[in-house]
């Protein structure tokens, strides 16, 4: 069996669900057609997916052509999702962007586009939406051959665009202008091609086809569609150009397979029962039903760690249904039961030079989130825990000192998100506080301090000091020992160390301090009184004291930014991004067009963004990427700390010998 693994990606309201619905219709898995607006379709299958008209969870749904089996996965478009987009891209053979014909290239269109280039995954473009008013087919190729790629390979041409007898036709491969501009797009990757052109050789239909096809399938062209999903212009021959265009998986009689297994989870939901199901991708062996299979997960410092687990009950995907199987091939997708501490990411059997690791960006935005019954508190923390293991980029925490609940993101769209799910699917009510951004600490010189066991001030039965020193970038917390590693018992060692990372999660200003040095210059026990409660108690006095000798500067998350707007409007957005603090290089102009780049504070990021279509009627495109942080110059913001603080050390100690008392 051919088996091929697709996405659809497009920008927001470009009309990618609407494409897959006509596909699924086309290839017979569904007998009506779905319509976003009327909340009806195949793979939006969220109450709150089918209001909105947005997706918001990446859905797999397969449909076959002749002897291929396709698995289609529907992405997010909105960019508060871009953790499910980035998910199903790490698993894809090939995929399919959707631009619109109205719209054109946006700012999600280019940021999917560089994401596919990146991971070199051979990508189809649709033109859609050629019916609407102000649709322009050639001035979208325009701008995809300026903003996108200057590899892409228009196939169609649209006939009557605009209108209700709109028409998507296909280029003659006799016509010289048309094999001339295939020529220019292959040749940058076969010289030959070049060569022969020149010296009079006639390249026929079949040779051209046959070239485009293999570049595709490497990623190194793309070819260029279009049509109208909603009345199905151009799908067909999309449909049919899927196995000519992308590369395609053999899978062949597994019985005697010498292939190890190797198989990655991309996405984990969970059943109404509250049962745990994993969809994976395969990419080399059998994953079956009932048999003993590898699980490794990647640790903090990037190691593998394995364990094993067996699979209680398997289903494939087949037309749009869901079947229980006894196995899944290579190069197919299934759903996986069974495996209570499967996460996303884990990989099953042997890691795969076909597995592609893909960066996540971290949220960098936080809220605090309450029950609006106090007797649901509890009962919210616990499905919120549920929430972030089927997204790991959902981070929760329990303040418990203050009692609050907190959950980071990456946007406004996903508290709508998850408050309409924990009251439709939980029957929770919930609240959230301000957004704010997520800030971290950095020391600014050298500090160091030692509490010494017998001391006056110091009821421990330990003594602990500790050098804490700025490293370098990126370097997060490193720790060293600057005394005899047998200087202390083991137990007393660990609790020391681990205590060290527990306080640096709230600096002086209660953000997490982070490229920092701390080494460990003094410790002293009694035998046998001494505990590892008292190295455990005494570490943050010692560490906080030391901290605040060497004073921490507050760092705010940026973005790099890329924004194109039309000439007229660069006065304007040179005064914006000058308000939202943003720093930017020397505009670059070309065709009525002006490029900026430079950095911009992820907290005037979206009113930045919000600005923008209006002063720019809609041509401006704005896009920002995670880039890092940089220093506050200004007033520091602060965070209020979920704990009491060691620098307040007698409200410290009379908390901690409370709590021994009890």
């Amino acid at each position: 069996m051919k088996i091929l693994n697709i996405g659809i990606l497009a920008h927001v309201d470009a009309g990618k669900t609407t494409l897959t619905e006509n596909i699924l219709y086309e290839t017979k898995v569904i007998n009506e057609l779905g319509r976003v607006d009327k909340g009806n379709t195949q793979t939006d299958s969220m109450d709150l997916e089918r209001r909105r008209g947005i997706t918001i969870k990446a859905s797999t749904v397969s449909f076959t052509i002749q002897d291929l089996k396709v698995n289609l996965i529907d992405t997010p478009g909105h960019a508060d999702f871009i953790s499910e987009v980035e998910r199903s891209i790490s698993i894809l053979d090939g995929a399919i962007l959707v631009i619109s014909a109205v719209e054109g290239i946006q700012a999600q269109t280019k940021i999917l586009m560089n994401s596919l280039m990146k991971l070199k995954i051979p990508t189809l473009l649709f033109i859609n939406k050629i019916d609407r008013s102000g649709a322009d087919s050639s001035k979208v190729i325009q701008s995809i051959e300026e903003k996108l790629t200057n590899r892409a390979i228009p196939l169609y041409m649209g006939v009557n665009e605009g209108t209700d007898t709109a028409q998507a036709e296909s280029y003659d491969f006799g016509s010289e202008a048309f094999v001339e501009k295939c020529i220019d797009v292959l040749s940058m990757n076969n010289e030959a091609l070049l060569e022969d052109y020149v010296n009079g050789k006639v390249q026929t239909k079949a040779t051209l086809r046959h070239e485009i096809s293999q570049q595709s399938k490497e990623g190194k062209v793309f070819p260029v569609f279009i049509g109208s999903a909603v009345k199905g212009i151009g799908v067909k021959a999309l449909i049919d150009s899927l196995e000519a265009f992308l590369p395609v998986n053999c899978s062949r009689d597994t019985a005697g397979d010498p292939q190890p297994l190797s198989a990655v989870v991309f996405k984990i939901e969970r059943e109404h029962t509250g049962e745990k199901k994993a969809y994976v991708r395969v990419f080399s062996g059998v994953l079956r039903v009932r048999e003993e299979v590898l699980v490794s997960r990647r640790n903090s410092e990037g190691e593998l760690e394995p364990s094993t687990d067996k699979a209680k009950m398997l289903n494939a995907l087949r037309d749009g249904k869901t079947l229980h199987a006894e196995k899944i091939e290579a190069g197919d997708i299934g759903i996986i039961h069974g495996l209570k501490s499967l996460k996303i990411g884990d990989v099953l059997g042997e890691w795969s030079d076909r597995i592609r690791n893909v960066s996540f960006a971290e949220p960098n935005m936080e809220t605090r989130i309450e029950a609006l019954h106090s007797e649901d508190t509890q009962k919210l923390f616990e499905v919120l825990t549920s929430m972030a293991e089927e997204d790991p980029l959902i981070k929760i925490s329990r303040d418990d000192f203050n009692r609050e609940i907190y959950i980071s993101l990456f946007g406004e769209v996903q508290k709508e998100v998850i408050k309409t799910v924990l009251q439709e699917q939980e029957n929770i009510e919930v609240g959230f506080s301000e957004t704010r951004i997520i800030c971290m600490e950095k020391p600014e010189a050298v500090g160091s301090a030692v509490e010494v066991m017998g001391s006056k001030g110091n009821p421990f039965y330990a003594t602990v000091g500790f050098r804490v020193e700025p490293s370098e970038q990126n370097s997060g917390i490193i720790y060293k020992l600057d005394v005899e590693l047998g200087s202390l018992p083991l137990s007393f060692q660990k609790a020391i160390e681990d205590t060290v990372y527990h306080v640096l999660k709230q600096g002086l200003y209660g953000w997490e301090v982070t490229d920092v040095i701390i080494t460990l210059t003094h410790t002293a026990y009694a035998s046998p009184v001494s505990t590892a409660g008292d190295f455990r108690n005494l570490t943050p006095l010692v560490l906080m004291e030391a901290l605040s000798k060497a004073g921490t500067e507050v760092y705010e998350p940026i973005n790099s930014f890329e924004l194109r707007v039309p000439a007229q409007a660069l006065s304007k957005a040179i005064f914006n991004l000058s308000t939202m603090k943003a720093d930017f290089n020397e505009p670059a102009l070309k065709n009525e067009t002006v490029l900026l780049t430079g950095s911009i504070p992820v907290a005037t990021t979206e009113p930045f963004k919000v600005g923008l279509h209006s002063y720019t009627e809609g041509e401006g495109i704005f896009i920002a990427r995670p880039s890092g942080y940089k220093k506050i110059d200004g007033e520091i913001p602060t965070r209020k700390r979920s704990d009491y603080n060691p620098l307040n050390k007698k409200e410290y100690l009379m908390h901690v010998q409370n709590a021994v008392r009890k």
